[in-house]
């Protein structure tokens, strides 16, 4: 008896439930990816498909799933015995540490080279083929192994080609990913991907969480009862995903409908051709679930709840959704054929489309909340007041303003060589990039460097007894390929909110900048916290985390006033920093404080704040100060903090990647401007 939680048993995710459903008809619709908050059976749901899969019938002996059927004339293990049996659909699942190599699979470098064979290894892909491909947190994996993935779905085929070898096995699986968005998102490019997306919360009907409770319980107590209670409805479920796959190919995809699904795309403004396609694909699959052969209105606007959401995001921060009232309109408009104009009422005839049937066919649609997941707790309100002086009544804190329009930003990078997670901002050893050199391999050899292999292996043949034409090779003669890539940082953002950054148009500019430098970590891959100081004291508005947008929702409530007390702002970062290399040792932080270097309220702020700077020096932390300070008559004072802590500093124009004022930057150290030293000094004791 299987013990699976049954996948008819999970309350309140009638969404996910028809997403995963339409795909085990219809893989080629994409896979499903699937975005909510922890603890809401995401993985729950996911893994109970496996039992409603029909069974395969496999070639008996073959590593890669093949069909006896329709046996793959390119698998490794060809050519088959016509022998055959039958198992239920396998669930893979991927783990967010997964190597290339576990993913694709990997060749025997040593057999290959000492015995002259094509030594293969299946991977996870091989796996799941006819299967489930399951990626729990699938936006915190690599982005070379999600290219990787996404191909291999897309083209139903894995291509392992190394060392001068290659192989090509069939991989056709359903690919559905799980995410957290709080965790960090997926690019666009990537989302794109996924055929299907589902929005899941986490009900605040009290009656269907005491039935969450209630089912979870009875499950935990009696695994095999539970599954056994609800085996009848299970059943019914997997034999209408049976019907639903043999009706499929019956299923008619009329003009009309398709004059649909393309009007919905293009009044969304959704990129490319993917969208109608996939669009068409879940139609017809609604269609065969709901046992016609004939696609409706209802089928379209379900596909579209399902297909577009997440392709109509233009930049990270942009919630996904999709205005139903504007769908129901364009489906309404386009209802009809252009020829027809005599008014009717759009009633069925030999057309399959039947005109609008109203937003209440075909499941629930998501309804995406604008505090959602995205972004963790909304962000910090204006009306916190934290740090805002008593003593200081002609500073009042101002409302958040609004930032403006973002740009590109010069690359700011940290110096030397790392060996932190995979990105795109500094230089870094890693697995993926140009190869720089060799050396011996720690553990499993992965990427070979032949040349230095054969070079270690050559003088000894003679003492190895060589006596024919292949190359006598041993462990200790293989080298491990040394490569150089990019890593992601942590960038930490130390924001000035004072009195003196408070003008309106002053603060809209600022703002503005640190988005434009947040979508900068988002394409790199960075992990972004935020620091804010005014007042009389410092606060982190958003701890280290690999999710951008919450980074964007809190600077825009960023209220301003008060004094200036960049010590603590420096502090409060330092501190972030010390807790966040016990977390996360391999990751290189990179200091960005935006500020106009100005330093007040207590005793000696600026000898305060220059103390606290030259602790950053004194550590080699890489630092960039963005100056934000206007007007004809410059102090220089961010210019004098950037020295202190041994960083550089850009001003908001010279930030901008199109900018003349200067190249583009890496945080090397540099020197305090010449000839402005002294100058500096006498304007921050001024100040």
């Amino acid at each position: 008896m299987s013990t699976h939680f049954p996948f008819t048993a999970v309350v309140g995710q009638g969404d996910l439930q028809l997403a995963l459903l339409l795909n085990a008809i219809s893989p080629r619709i994409g896979g499903v990816l699937v975005r909510g908050e922890k603890g809401t059976a995401k993985s729950t749901a996911v893994r109970a498909l496996a039992a409603l899969l029909p069974q395969v019938e496999v070639v008996v002996g073959c590593r890669f799933s093949c069909d006896p059927a329709e046996p793959d004339p390119a698998c490794p293990d060809g050519p088959h015995e016509p022998a055959s049996q039958t198992r239920p659909a396998r669930m893979v699942e991927l783990p967010v540490g997964a190597s290339e190599d576990r993913l694709v699979g990997a060749l025997d470098i040593e057999r290959a080279l000492s015995e002259g064979v094509k030594a293969f290894e299946p991977g996870l892909l091989a796996d799941a083929h006819r299967g489930i491909l399951y990626v729990d947190e699938v936006n915190l994996l690599h982005d070379h192994l999600v290219d990787l993935l996404l191909d291999a779905a897309a083209m139903g085929a894995s291509y392992v080609e190394r060392e001068g070898v290659s192989v090509r096995h069939a991989a056709r699986f359903l690919l559905v990913g799980t995410m957290n968005p709080e965790e960090g998102e997926l690019r666009p490019q990537l989302l794109d991907r996924f055929g299907l997306t589902v929005e899941v919360t986490a009900s605040r009907e009290p009656d269907q969480r005491v039935e969450v409770v209630r089912r979870r319980l009875a499950y935990d107590d009696d695994p095999a009862g539970f599954a056994a209670r609800w085996a009848a409805e299970e059943a019914e479920v997997r034999q209408r995903v049976v019907a639903a796959r043999e009706l499929l190919p019956s299923v008619v995809l009329g003009d009309g409908v398709l004059r649909q699904i393309a009007a919905t795309c293009a009044a969304f403004e959704v990129d490319g051709m993917r969208a109608d396609i996939v669009m068409a694909r879940t139609a017809t699959a609604l269609a065969a679930w709901a046992g016609r052969t004939e696609v409706l209105a209802e089928d379209v606007r379900q596909a579209a709840l399902l297909a577009l959401p997440h392709r109509r995001r233009r930049n990270p921060f942009d919630a996904p959704g999709l205005d139903e009232d504007k769908l129901d309109e364009t489906l309404e408009e386009f209802a009809e054929p252009p020829a027809d104009s005599d008014g009717s009422d759009g009633s069925p005839d030999d057309d399959p489309d039947p005109g609008p049937d109203g937003p209440g066919g075909g499941g629930q649609p998501p309804a995406p909340e604008p505090e959602g997941p995205r972004g963790g707790d909304g962000g910090a309100r204006p009306e916190s007041g934290e740090g805002v002086p008593a003593q200081a009544p002609a500073a009042e804190e101002q409302s958040a303003v609004r930032a403006a329009e973002p740009f590109r930003t010069k690359v700011l990078s940290v110096p030397g060589l790392g060996e932190g997670a995979a990105g795109r901002r500094s230089r870094a050893r890693t697995e993926h990039g140009r190869t720089t050199g060799a050396r011996r391999p720690r553990g499993t050899l992965t990427k070979l460097h032949l040349a230095a292999t054969v070079q270690a292996a050559a003088p000894h043949q003679r003492t190895r007894g060589r006596s024919g034409p292949g190359l006598v090779v041993r462990r200790d003669d293989l080298r491990q390929a040394a490569r150089e890539g990019r890593e992601g940082n942590l960038v930490l953002f130390v924001v000035d909110a004072s009195g003196s950054m408070a003008a309106r148009q002053r603060m809209s500019a600022v703002k503005g900048a640190v988005l434009s430098l947040l979508l900068d970590a988002y394409q790199r891959r960075d992990k972004v916290g935020l620091v804010t100081f005014r007042g009389s004291a410092a606060e982190v508005a958003l701890p280290p985390t690999s999710s951008v947008d919450a980074a964007a929702t809190r600077l825009e409530s960023l209220p301003t006033g008060g004094r200036t007390p960049l010590a603590a702002g420096l502090l409060k970062a330092h501190d972030v920093l010390r807790v966040e290399r016990l977390r996360d040792p391999a990751r290189r932080p990179l200091v960005v404080v935006v500020t106009d270097g100005r330093a007040t309220g207590g005793p000696e702020p600026v000898a305060l704040a220059g103390r606290a700077a030259r602790l950053f020096a004194a550590e080699g932390t890489a630092s960039v100060v963005v100056d934000c300070e206007s007007g004809h008559v410059r102090l220089g004072l961010a210019g004098q903090l950037a020295g202190e802590l041994g960083g550089t500093a850009v001003t908001l124009d010279e930030l901008r990647a199109d900018s003349i004022a200067g190249l583009v930057r890496d945080v090397r150290g540099a020197q305090r401007p010449q000839g402005t030293q002294g100058t500096q000094k006498s304007s921050r004791r001024a100040a």
